[in-house]
């Protein structure tokens, strides 16, 4: 064959090439966030409503089983429902506005949305910022952070939302929810105390107090004057965080204390 000559073998082989190239590329993804930047003036998001759940069809495209970045293979989930995972938010902005998801999508950086790594898109997801208690429903449509460590990538309007902008980064919660399970959860304002029990005997309010505290759990009794007499109720805290606020209330039941209520 001479140089420079046409042959239709090669070309059926460097055409099967890079179709699978475009394949392996169809999962867009956003690799370096650190890069990223938001608007030169911050942008009240406040209006911006939170994410409603209801049910749609996977994307098409957004859904591979597996997909690889940066030499690590994912392995997307078939099914989000009970997924709930502890670790770092980031956000990213202006630097993907407009383009196209891993879902397919035009990424909004206004709305309320977010990127995974794993979940099925589209899933929608309830997203608590541990520092302050603050919570958001967002609509997962992307891929991504690749960081270790960070477990979501939220819109410039979630992070504003839940007060992450300026520090980058903050501990998170992310639980998924389904049109079945949107009811929000009641959002405290900190500090607060936990009334962990409310006796007529001052001695048995103590014991408890004493028990707790002996946990590491502080607290303080306070004395409510009655009809019937004074009640001595133990009450816990200050709590100034609702990773405080959870980590107690799930040692309650440990020391045969099921109910409680919060005091603010």
């Amino acid at each position: 064959m001479k140089p420079g000559s046409s042959d239709p073998c090669l070309r059926l082989a460097l055409l099967l090439a890079m179709t699978a190239w475009l394949g392996a590329c169809s999962i867009r993804t956003h690799e370096f966030p650190d890069e990223d930047y938001g608007p030169d003036e911050p942008v009240d998001v406040s209006h911006v409503p939170d994410a409603v759940p209801h049910k749609v069809p996977y994307s098409r495209y957004g859904n591979p089983d597996s997909y690889t970045v940066r030499g690590i293979t994912y392995h997307v989930m078939k099914d989000g429902r009970g997924y709930r995972e502890r670790g770092l938010a980031s956000w990213y902005g202006l630097k993907f506005h407009g383009k196209r998801t891993s879902s397919g999508e035009p990424y909004d950086m206004y709305a309320m949305t977010a990127a995974h790594k794993t979940l099925p898109l589209p899933t929608w997801v309830r997203v608590t910022n541990l520092d302050n208690g603050k919570t958001v429903v967002v609509k997962v449509n992307d891929r991504g952070p690749f960081h270790a460590g960070r477990i979501i990538d939220l819109s410039y309007a979630a992070a504003s939302k839940l007060g992450l902008l300026g520090r980058g980064t903050a501990p998170v919660e992310v639980v998924t929810v389904t049109p079945d399970n949107t009811s929000p959860p009641r959002k405290y304002q900190f500090p607060l105390w936990i009334q962990a029990g409310a006796f007529s005997d001052p001695q048995n309010a103590s014991q408890l107090l004493w028990q707790l505290e002996q946990a590491g759990i502080p607290g303080r009794l306070k004395i409510e004057e009655k009809p019937n007499g004074p009640v001595h109720k133990v009450w816990l805290g200050p709590v100034r965080d609702a990773a405080r606020l959870e980590q107690i209330t799930g040692q309650l039941p440990r020391w045969g204390i099921q109910q409680y209520h919060v005091v603010q």
